[in-house]
Formats: structure tokens, sequence, C-alpha cells
């Protein structure tokens, strides 16, 4: 009878013993399950932000190409006002030097070609400012076209992404909240049910 008791006390003193030690097990697996459901959160978290960076930049790039084509327009029109105005003001400026170049007096006739030749000359100078300006223009707005190609291509993988990522915080975050139970009484907008 003695063992008896003695076997129970043991048994019992056992017990005392491991509950405890399982309660604490039990609870160091919730702590750590829910260490990693953090880390998760956290990870999704800079997923996010880092998707709307990316967003966030081809946005810009398509402002800068838009920006970029419009001055290009304006540019455009700007030069070819100016080219119209160049070579009216030449054929205005030619014409009477042509006249008095075929003139009988030799001196008059040698000024006028002179003059011409000069006037020419300042003509294709003015005309290779033109030109440059008008491949300038070219060259802003294929790189302003080039940059709103990028940047949609760029918005629509981002887009992809941020929706993705969205989704899989919105997951972790709600596997988070029913682990740590702070989430019981929430909609997924945080707003409290009633």
């Amino acid at each position: 009878m003695k063992r008896l008791i003695n076997f129970r006390s043991f048994l019992m003193l056992s017990f005392l013993i491991f509950i405890p030690v399982l309660v604490q097990a039990q609870t160091d697996q919730k702590a750590a399950a829910l260490k990693n459901l953090e880390t998760g959160v956290a990870t999704a978290k800079a997923k996010v932000a880092v998707n709307e960076r990316k967003l966030a930049v081809a946005d810009s790039l398509i402002t800068a190409g838009t920006k970029l084509i419009a001055e290009s327009k304006t540019e455009t029109k700007a030069i070819d006002a100016d080219s119209k105005k160049l070579e009216k003001e030449y054929a205005a400026s030619q014409k009477p030097l042509t006249k008095l170049s075929t003139s009988k007096d030799k001196a008059e006739a040698t000024k006028a070609k002179a003059d011409l030749k000069a006037l020419t000359l300042q003509y294709k100078t003015d005309s290779k400012a033109v030109e440059t300006r008008i491949k300038d223009a070219t060259k802003m707005s294929t790189t302003g076209n080039a940059a709103l190609t990028k940047g949609k291509a760029a918005k629509k993988s981002a887009q992809d992404a941020l929706k993705a990522s969205q989704a899989a915080l919105k997951t972790i975050q709600a596997k988070y909240d029913a682990a740590s139970g702070s989430g019981e009484n929430t909609n997924p907008k945080g707003k409290t049910k009633r």
C-alpha cells in the first residue's frame, strides 16, 4: 500500500512537473509562430513599398515623356514659323540684288553680286541653324516617346506586382491577426464591426 501511495505521489509529482513544461513548450511554439508571421508581415509590407516606388518611377517616366513630346511639338511649330520667315526674308532680299547684279553699271553689278554672295552665305548658315534645331526637336520627341513607352510598360508590370504584393500582405496580415488575436473584431478595412 505504501508503494501504491508512493507510486501515486510520484505520478502526481511528474504531472505537476511536466505540465508547466508542456504549457511552456506550447507557448514557445505559439511565440515562434507569431514571430514568423510578424516577419512575414514586415516582408510583405516591404514588397508593397518597393512596388509602390516602382509605380511612382513609372509615373514620373510617363510624365517626363509626355512633357518632352509636348515641348517637341511646340518647338517644331516655332521652327516651322522661323523657317518660313527666313525663306521670305531671303527671297525679299535676293530679288533686288539679283536685279542689280545684271545692271549695266559694272561697279554696281559687282557690288550687288558680292552682296548676293554674302546674303546666300548668311542664308545657308541660318538654314543650318534651323536644321540643327529640327534635329534637336526630333531627338527630344524620340526621347519623349521612348520614355513614355518605357513608363507605360513599367507601370503595367508595377501595377500587377503591387496587386499581388497587396494581396499577399492582406493574407499574411489576416493570419497574423488571427494568430495574435488582435484582429477578431475588425473587418479588412480596419473598422470595428457592430
